[in-house]
């Protein structure tokens, strides 16, 4: 019951009423549709449509060149996709371009990724030369890291 006056209907808004006082059943609805015109007009652009284009192809040649202005408009689409591609399109494809160039190969790829590769590369270099191989370093780095360890526990 939380939402039960959510959503209401006003009176003079009650399209399910106005119909109601319409509605005299489905048959009455059909002959209705038949005495309606655009019923007709969308029948008589079928017919139109399979005559020119099916019965007597030659008709629209005919008319598209008649009409090659109106013609050329609507199968440009009133223009508005070279419109799109040329304002819209060329523009993602340019910051599409900044992004790859700068976010991608610059900061990701070069930074993030090679660029930790390339630090971890400097740092094994300079561990390298810690290792020596040598059983004394160890023992004394061993030694060394006990007595800090200790002196935390000890003065912390």
């Amino acid at each position: 019951k939380f939402f039960g006056d959510a959503i209401f209907v006003l009176p003079q808004h009650d399209v399910l009423e106005h119909l109601s006082e319409e509605f005299h059943g489905w048959a009455n609805m059909i002959v209705h549709a038949f005495s309606a015109a655009p019923l007709w007009l969308a029948a008589s652009g079928v017919f139109t449509a399979w005559f020119i284009y099916l019965k007597q192809p030659l008709i629209a040649d005919v008319l598209q060149k008649t009409f090659a202005p109106i013609y050329r408009l609507l199968d440009r689409k009133y223009y508005f996709d070279d419109f799109n591609q040329k304002v819209f399109g060329s523009g993602t494809l340019g910051i599409g371009g900044l992004l790859w160039r700068y976010g991608d190969v610059k900061i990701i790829d070069g930074g993030l990724v090679n660029g930790t590769a390339h630090a971890i590369g400097k740092f094994s270099g300079v561990i390298r030369q810690v290792q020596s191989g040598y059983l004394y370093h160890y023992a004394f780095a061993m030694i060394f890291g006990l007595c800090l360890i200790l002196g935390w526990v000890v003065l912390g």
